[in-house]
Parts: C-alpha cells; sequence; structure tokens
C-alpha cells in the first residue's frame, strides 16, 4: 500500500492502492489467507535449548522451577509432573513429563513408567470431565525424525480430539483456533484435578 492511486485528482487526497495478489510470488488464486504470525515462534525455535542436553537450558526441566501459573503446570507428581503445551495442538493439549531429563522411553526407571502412565489416564480423565472431547491422540515422538519438538526430554502428549477439530481452518487455512487462554485452561484442569 505504499503506491497511490493515480487516478485521484491533485487537488484531493490520495487514496492507497491494495495491491493485486497477482503481482505477488506464488500462483494467484481467490483463497483468503488466514495468517498465524505467532506459530513463527515456534518454527524459529523460540524457548528450545541451544544444547538439548543441558537441563538448565531445557524448557521441561525449567518449568517445575516456576510456580505453576507461571510454568503452566497442571499437576506434581512425584516423579512425573502435567503440563499445558505452549504450543498446543488442540485446546486442552497437555504434557506428561518426568523430571528427570531423559530423552528415550527405555531410559525411565519403574516408578517414573508408572507415574508417567497414572498421570496420562488422570490427565484423560479430568480433560473428559472438563471440556468433554470426543476421543484423544496419545503419543510420544522419539528423536527429531519422528517429530520431537524438544527431543532431549521425553513427554508424553494428551491430545483432546472434537468432531471437525480437522475442519477447514487447519486443513485449509493452515491456522488453528485455540479458543480459552492457556492460564485459563492451567486452572480449570488444575481444579478439576483429584
Amino acid at each position: 500500500m505504499s503506491e497511490t492511486d493515480p487516478a485521484a485528482s491533485p487537488e484531493g487526497p490520495e487514496w492507497p492502492v491494495v495491491e493485486d495478489a497477482g503481482d505477488l510470488v506464488g500462483v494467484p488464486d481467490d483463497t483468503e489467507r488466514l495468517w498465524t504470525p505467532h506459530r513463527m515462534a515456534y518454527i524459529g525455535g523460540e524457548n528450545k535449548p541451544v544444547d538439548p542436553h543441558d537441563g538448565e537450558q531445557c524448557p521441561f526441566c525449567a518449568a517445575p522451577r516456576r510456580n505453576d501459573e507461571d510454568g503452566l503446570i497442571v499437576h506434581r507428581g512425584e516423579v512425573s509432573y502435567v503440563v499445558l503445551n505452549l504450543y498446543p495442538y488442540n485446546s486442552g493439549h497437555l504434557l506428561v513429563c518426568p523430571y528427570r531429563h531423559v530423552a528415550d522411553y527405555t531410559e525411565l526407571d519403574d516408578d517414573e513408567v508408572l507415574e508417567v502412565a497414572e498421570l496420562t489416564r488422570t490427565a484423560m480423565r479430568v480433560i473428559r470431565e472438563v471440556s468433554g472431547p470426543a476421543g484423544f491422540n496419545l503419543g510420544m515422538n522419539q528423536g527429531p525424525v519422528a517429530g520431537a519438538g524438544i527431543a532431549a526430554h521425553l513427554h508424553q502428549h494428551v491430545v483432546p480430539r472434537w468432531m471437525g477439530d480437522a475442519n477447514f481452518l487447519p486443513v485449509v487455512g493452515r491456522t488453528k483456533a485455540i479458543p480459552v487462554l492457556l492460564a485459563d485452561t492451567r486452572r480449570l484442569y488444575a481444579d478439576a484435578w483429584p
């Protein structure tokens, strides 16, 4: 919009010209774009440790050192804890993390395996009670090639799913609407935790 309308009167105001999509890179079409610049923080690696093996830089090691509200922690167990995902796939997306900085599921000791499993089950119950999803995706991405954003600290995803949550917005618009603030979700889930 840096150009002005050449048809504008010299005496009158100059009106901005809206750029034609045909002048832009790519194939022009009639699709409206929904821009999600906040996702660039995740894509660009914001909050990712420079050295993924350094527990001091790891966000999953740092979260328990904060208070629950600042760390988005829903529940603290003996050897693991439950935290909201800062970059959720869906509203209410929780992560179950061991306190210990380990990368691989086979590195968990017996107490950690049991508590991660039990906290995952409880997380599902709490999400059902508070948010009423139709189903869940559960999973651990082991290693960067498997999609782990922070591969050095194991975390179990608990993602609530609703009918139609993969509608045109994320599929066509490549954007995700998260209708509830993380702080509000954390409070609701923490209050409902048994």
